[in-house]
């Protein structure tokens, strides 16, 4: 690669505010739920869902470049790496949700509520099986060493191609190598995470497609937060070499796919379930589906699909930063409401009830994750090195 790519300090005096910030509502958060601990950590859960998904996303993004490559991924890969390299925090912030089961899912405390026919009890027998808490934790564990440890070796592996001084090819393929299975086993362990920590809160309702479904949510937010990332850096040395018009439509185009996978998952849940009138299931959409959280659905339907899905087609949108910033900005914002009414109806199924303690938590847990992430992006070069598939990338793309 003929520019430099030197570590980038820009981004490095936002550390310290972002953490102290965090701590500050954290601690907040704390005070204000000792008067009612149970509001205090719904608000938590789903403060911590959204932070989750995002180095999730990250990592499925940094995977999936590996495998299909195209040179959109030259700008990104260093905030994705950055991005997954925060999941070690998550594991820490997932403490509080396992220390608080018996006030967030009901299948501790009501296990008669898993009564019915013989066919349902048949059903039932098998959740209370497996929704226990040590099984809860237990999961839990293994899914973070996981998704750690796929992490470790992604990043390993770049680490020693920066470092090889010369051809890296062998460190592209074990990291191609590594993200075919990869791909598989964070899905897979991602599936099972959302059903212990997000489905159960209702648990007798199901849904196959779930877990995908906050993937899809997780690799749509975490490309709109690295492109806002990408947008202050943009005009600076060695990012602007690596940056085209091209390369834009390309990541926007990823975001138009992810969009349309994320509303075609949530009609086709909603299609399945509705049209079967299963008692168990039908619940979940009647409380997300009238008073103000159908509102709510409204305004995810014209604002996280239809305004996107519309804008996301034009070229001069996906092709020009500053419009594609302010874009990416209003999906991470929507992406957050969308994870609320996939949460909190769960807590409040006759309508919204909003409490301080949401914006604390989000904005606590949201300021540690800043934090981390921005610390780790200034760890290393801000383009890989010695990636023989972005050899000559930079003057084929600007036709030096």
């Amino acid at each position: 690669m003929s520019a430099p790519a030197m570590p980038h300090a820009k981004y490095g005096r936002f550390t310290l505010p972002f953490a102290g910030i965090g701590v500050i509502c954290l601690i907040a958060a704390a005070a204000l739920g000792m008067h009612d601990p149970t509001v205090a950590f719904r608000s938590y859960l789903f403060a911590y869902i959204y932070w989750f998904v995002i180095p999730m996303g990250c990592l499925g993004l940094l995977m999936l470049h590996h495998l299909v490559g195209g040179w959109w991924g030259l700008p990104i890969r260093r905030m994705a790496e950055a991005g997954t390299r925060t999941l070690p925090l998550s594991a820490i912030l997932f403490i509080p949700v396992a220390l608080s089961m018996n006030k967030l899912y009901s299948w501790i405390y009501d296990r008669e509520q898993f009564t019915g026919s013989a066919n349902e009890k048949l059903n039932f027998s098998f959740k209370l099986q497996y929704l226990t808490p040590h099984g809860f934790v237990v999961r839990a564990v293994i899914y973070f060493v996981i998704w750690i440890a796929i992490v470790a070796l992604l990043n390993r592996f770049s680490r020693e191609q920066d470092a090889a001084g010369g051809d890296g090819t062998k460190f592209a393929l074990r990291m191609e190598g590594l993200a075919g299975p990869g791909i598989i086993l964070t899905v897979f362990a991602l599936t099972f995470a959302m059903v212990d920590w997000v489905m159960s809160l209702e648990p007798k309702w199901f849904s196959t497609i779930y877990g995908l479904l906050f993937m899809v949510i997780g690799c749509l937010t975490a490309m709109s937060f690295m492109i806002v990332v990408l947008s202050g850096i943009a005009d600076e040395e060695p990012t602007r070499q690596a940056i085209s018009p091209q390369s834009l439509n390309d990541m926007g185009n990823l975001m138009l796919a992810f969009t349309m996978l994320w509303a075609y998952m949530s009609f086709s849940q909603l299609l399945i379930i509705w049209a079967g009138n299963i008692k168990d299931e039908i619940p979940w959409y009647v409380s997300r589906a009238f008073g103000s959280w159908g509102a709510l659905a409204a305004i995810l339907i014209v604002l996280h699909f239809a305004v996107p899905f519309l804008l996301l087609l034009q070229r001069m949108v996906k092709r020009n930063m500053r419009r594609l910033r302010y874009l990416t900005m209003w999906m991470m914002f929507i992406s957050a409401l969308d994870v609320y009414w996939l949460i909190m109806p769960a807590f409040y199924p006759k309508g919204i009830q909003f409490a301080i303690t949401d914006v604390l938590a989000f904005v606590g847990i949201g300021g540690l994750w800043l934090a981390l992430f921005f610390w780790q992006y200034g760890r290393m070069p801000v383009l890989p090195l010695h990636d023989p598939r972005f050899e000559g990338a930079l003057a084929h793309e600007h036709g030096d």
